[in-house]
């Protein structure tokens, strides 16, 4: 496949992801927003029209502005830009959304030629145009919209750095780590799980040069984030980082309701709305009050955490009451419910693919631990907070990568089975290493350059 008919089909990818997003708001096209949805579209409205960042139901219902951080701000920065263009619906903003997550599917197939050859990129990228768990956030107006975006702008800076560790490229990944903290304050964990290994991780290496590395990654990071938490800080009578909405989280995650019964591993709402009734002060100092109470809850029932752990992450992951959670996904967060049984049986499926192409990449000698830092960040998450399908959106572009990375072996291996030879760039198969390279370089080691 040459340059120009690889560009022509992942553009044609992009279309169809285009359409099915677009087709998903257009099916639904009177759905109220609802729960988080409502906030976002809210802020984004109140932040377009100059009244700063407050909380939008409040002032809705009594005019007082009242100033708020419990949502990260990217994706309501980027919901923003459509309200000030005179777009405040939302509809105009899911439609917005379909657009943003459209953008996944050009990046899926920039990451998967990088990794894997531009074979796996073309199948990348109509994974992503299809998968449901993908698309499915962006016609009902929630943040996940944007997380398969964001963690794969962060796996392409990764192994960018990887091929050829710079000052420039760590400070790139740097920069892509502090966007997705700014879309999920969770991943900025990334930093620790992928920045710092590929900084002072190689042998070899001056530590003066990992230590360069390290902090032109770090410097950058925290030049993305630091606006937000230095506008924060002026603002609240508490130290906030990204959001200030861990203590309402574990007080709905941490109470006899969430911990034991049908909705074990998930949350309860009315569980915070009884930690917090009457506490006065602003939303960390709330916060605070919600964060002792649930550490209380969870100091006296030690015993029973294990248990809900795995809950937590069986519900993640879907290996705990599925089916009900898909229940649970419909009724309170508007999913379809359609393409939350598609979702379910596709995540089956590339789940189960995923380890093979995981395999095709260590025999390719390109590194897998970036990917498995999405998995380990979803773990965490839900770890610490609570178990919900939303909260495996970082990890769905990775599960289409390595999908894509085992059908793209698999065939390689069906053209000619006995040898497993390389394949010459632009076939159907993965490419693997079969020797020294003619510069004398070892099968395996990182290429020079991007494949194109």
């Amino acid at each position: 496949m040459t340059r120009r008919a690889w560009r022509l089909t992942v553009g044609a990818a992009v279309l169809v992801g285009l359409a099915v997003r677009i087709g998903s708001v257009l099916g639904r096209p009177h759905l109220a927003p609802a729960g988080d949805a409502y906030q976002y579209l809210g802020q984004a409205n109140l932040l377009a029209e100059g009244k700063g960042w407050i909380e939008p139901l409040i002032y809705t219902h009594t005019g007082v502005a009242t100033e708020t951080a419990k949502l990260p701000p990217l994706y309501t920065m980027l919901l923003a830009v459509c309200s000030v263009v005179g777009f405040k619906s939302f509809f105009a903003h899911r439609i917005w959304s379909a657009v943003l997550s459209a953008a996944g599917v050009g990046l899926g197939a920039v990451v998967g030629r990088d990794v894997a050859g531009p074979a796996v990129g073309v199948v990348a990228a109509f994974g992503m145009a299809l998968y449901p768990n993908v698309w499915i956030s962006a016609g009902m107006g929630m943040s996940e919209t944007i997380s398969p975006v964001v963690v794969l702008v962060v796996l392409w800076a990764a192994y960018r750095m990887w091929r050829g560790p710079t000052v420039g490229r760590a400070a790139l990944l740097g920069l892509a780590v502090g966007l997705a903290a700014l879309a999920r304050d969770e991943l900025a964990v990334l930093g620790v799980l992928i920045l710092v290994p590929l900084a002072v991780g190689e042998r070899g290496r001056p530590w003066r040069t990992r230590l360069r590395l390290l902090a032109a990654g770090a410097a950058m990071g925290v030049l993305v984030v630091g606006p937000w938490v230095a506008f924060n800080t002026v603002r609240f009578s508490r130290p906030v980082l990204i959001t200030d909405s861990f203590g309402v989280t574990l007080a709905v995650a941490n109470c006899d309701q969430a911990w034991n019964g049908p909705f074990a591993g998930y949350w309860w709402m009315p569980c915070a709305q009884a930690a917090v009734a009457g506490v006065p002060g602003d939303e960390p100092a709330v916060g605070a009050v919600a964060t002792r109470r649930a550490l209380d809850y969870v100091g006296s029932h030690l015993g029973d955490l294990p248990r809900v752990e795995m809950d937590r992450l069986g519900r993640t992951f879907g290996l705990y009451r599925p089916f009900q959670q898909i229940n649970l996904d419909v009724h309170i967060e508007s999913r379809p419910r359609l393409w939350a049984w598609v979702g379910l049986w596709s995540y089956y499926g590339l789940a189960a693919l995923a380890p093979f192409g995981a395999w095709a990449l260590k025999r390719r000698g390109v590194p897998l631990f970036p990917m498995v830092a999405i998995l380990v960040d979803v773990g965490l998450a839900s770890l610490v907070a609570l178990g919900q399908t939303r909260f495996r959106a970082p990890l769905e572009p990775v599960l289409v990568l390595l999908a894509a990375t085992a059908v793209c072996a698999a065939a390689g291996r069906l053209r000619n089975p006995r040898t497993g030879a390389a394949r010459r760039p632009g076939s159907a198969g993965c490419r693997e290493p079969s020797g020294p390279t003619s510069a004398g370089q070892p099968a395996g080691a990182p290429p020079s350059a991007s494949v194109a």
